[in-house]
């Protein structure tokens, strides 16, 4: 049994089954990942994998013991890597993030700034993308960190460490009816046309859930994931905007109405995940405290050692969340 058997095995998994995906992301061939996984397999003296003809169709129930084994071996073997790097050049490597266009547009910009000046050395990667996307990018180990709202339940192998707090606003041009209304009702809201986020992320401050709540209908004439796209459609009479507040500018959208919509639509918390257990650089602490001063290397370690999100949700009870 060697070392890149489990790394092929991985890659198979982490690419649905598929032997030319999994050989192209390790840069090899595919007969070669074929003959290494049933080498593997006959040392194991059982199947890893169910077959019908050359595809691989599931993991069998054995296998599944396999995979999950393998996977902790090679987050070590990569925990030991890192270990060393940092022994050598604390300075210097690399860091991966997923993140959402509203993080990689608005907040992150002036925070990598920062820790670039600080780290120059360190290459920077930014993979931006839905929440969905960045889950399957976090699952495949292919990020260290994902920023993100909501969504948790497709993060279940990281911890999430709660970052700060948010609000959405109404935006509307000057001339609409809403524009003279500093406090407008979901009744109110619910007679307009909405322009707002693609439905990605739920819970009790969904406007989904908000408007089902009061019973009201909610008419969405256009989602879009990028808020610059959004208010470029409240100009032109699209309907009532409802963007995140971070993505205002005073100077930039002087000519529409801005409607806070904290009390309203309520409050969302940015998190930032880590998988579970991993060995992290000196630079990631630094930068983890860049984008949250509160995320001390003591809070950061705690978290990867609980157990579970409620375990997380202990760490941080005293711990007061700045709002953007």
């Amino acid at each position: 049994m060697k070392l890149h058997q489990l790394r092929y095995l991985a890659a198979v998994v982490q690419n649905g089954l598929n032997i030319t995906a999994a050989a192209r992301a390790l840069h090899t061939s595919q007969p070669g990942v074929s003959k290494q996984i049933k080498l593997f397999e006959d040392e194991l003296g059982f199947q890893v994998f169910e077959r019908e003809g050359r595809n691989l169709t599931r993991v069998t129930p054995a296998g599944e013991q396999v995979v999950a084994r393998a996977l902790r071996i090679l987050e070590e073997t990569d925990n030991i890597r890192r270990l060393s790097a940092e022994f050598q050049d604390e300075r210097r490597g690399s860091m991966s993030i997923g993140t959402t266009h509203t993080q990689a547009r608005y907040v992150l910009p002036s925070i990598i700034k920062r820790f670039r000046a600080d780290y120059p050395e360190v290459k920077l990667h930014l993979h931006q993308g839905t929440a969905e996307q960045i889950a399957d990018l976090a699952n495949a180990d292919r990020i260290d960190f994902a920023i993100a709202t909501g969504a948790q339940e497709l993060f279940p192998g990281l911890a999430l460490l709660p970052c700060y707090r948010w609000h959405r606003d109404i935006v509307v041009p000057r001339d609409h009816p809403l524009a003279t209304v500093t406090k407008p009702s979901l009744k109110q809201l619910s007679q307009y046309p909405l322009v707002t986020y693609n439905f990605s992320f739920s819970g009790k401050s969904s406007l989904r859930e908000l408007f089902a709540r009061a019973g009201l209908p909610l008419n969405v004439a256009l989602t879009a994931q990028d808020a610059d796209v959004i208010k470029t459609y409240v100009r032109i009479g699209m309907g009532v905007g409802i963007v995140a507040c971070m993505t205002l500018d005073e100077q930039a959208d002087a000519d529409l109405v801005v409607i806070d919509g904290s009390q309203l639509l309520g409050e969302h918390i940015t998190w930032l995940g880590v998988r579970r257990g991993r060995l992290l650089r000196g630079y990631m602490y630094d930068f983890m405290r860049l984008f949250a001063p509160q995320l001390t290397r003591r809070l950061v370690d705690q978290s990867l050692r609980a157990p579970d999100a409620a375990a997380v949700e202990q760490v941080f009870r005293s711990v007061r969340l700045p709002h953007y």
